[in-house]
Order: structure tokens, then sequence, then C-alpha cells
């Protein structure tokens, strides 16, 4: 299964103090606003979000059909497809993906420890 570009999404405090805080462990702002209370740092391929008041825990993501760098893949499996896949697995799901759709999509999965994983498709 090809999940696609991984990031770590983190419900921050003070979108400001995190941001300075990774910008002295080397990571930059690679896209987002301050403003709208995310942002999304970079590291070489490594993607830290940051996202203030938007959810209450921290979400392992996963982008179908992007690249670390947000650039689209010729070759993916599609948010369907691998809902498919791990529903046939019998793995619950905690959100869905309509199957009958196309383009952008996610779903959202919980480890047995109960930690969110968003397959979030943009394209």
């Amino acid at each position: 299964m090809k999940l696609g570009a991984f990031s770590i999404s983190l419900a921050v405090k003070d979108i400001k103090a995190s941001k300075a805080f990774y910008e002295n462990l080397g990571f930059k702002q690679f896209t987002g606003e301050e403003a709208k209370n995310y942002v999304i740092m970079k590291n070489e391929d490594t993607l830290i979000g940051l996202f203030q008041g938007m959810f209450e825990n921290n979400i392992l993501t996963f982008n179908p059909g992007w690249d670390s760098n947000a650039a689209t893949l010729d070759d993916f499996d599609d948010v369907r497809d691998i809902q498919k896949k791990l529903k046939s697995r019998g793995i619950q799901l905690h959100s869905e993906v309509k199957e009958d759709t196309t383009g952008p999509g996610s779903f959202v999965v919980l480890d047995p420890d109960g930690n969110a994983i968003l397959i979030d498709q943009h394209i």
C-alpha cells in the first residue's frame, strides 16, 4: 500500500512559540499561515504540522499522491482504494471517505492505543 508523504500533525498551544522551537531545531516553514493557526515545517524530508486550536490530540498523517515536497506523484494508491484494503482486513475506521467519489478525500483510523492516523488525499 502506497500511503504517500508522511507528517505528524501536532496540536499546539502557542503557534508562535512552537514555530520558533522547531526553527531552532533546523525546520523551516514550508507552507501554511500563522494567522490561520497552522504552519507546516520541513527539515529535509521530515514534515511537522503545527495546528493551534484545530484538534485535541496529535495525528499521524499520510498524503496519498504527494511526495515530501507536496509534488504530485504519477503512481499512487487512491484514498478510496486504501480504505477498501483496510476494511477488507477488518480494520475499523473512525471516519470514512465516500467510495463513490473521486479526487480529494480523507478518512481516519485509530491504532490500538487510540492514536489517530489521517489518510488525507489532496488531489
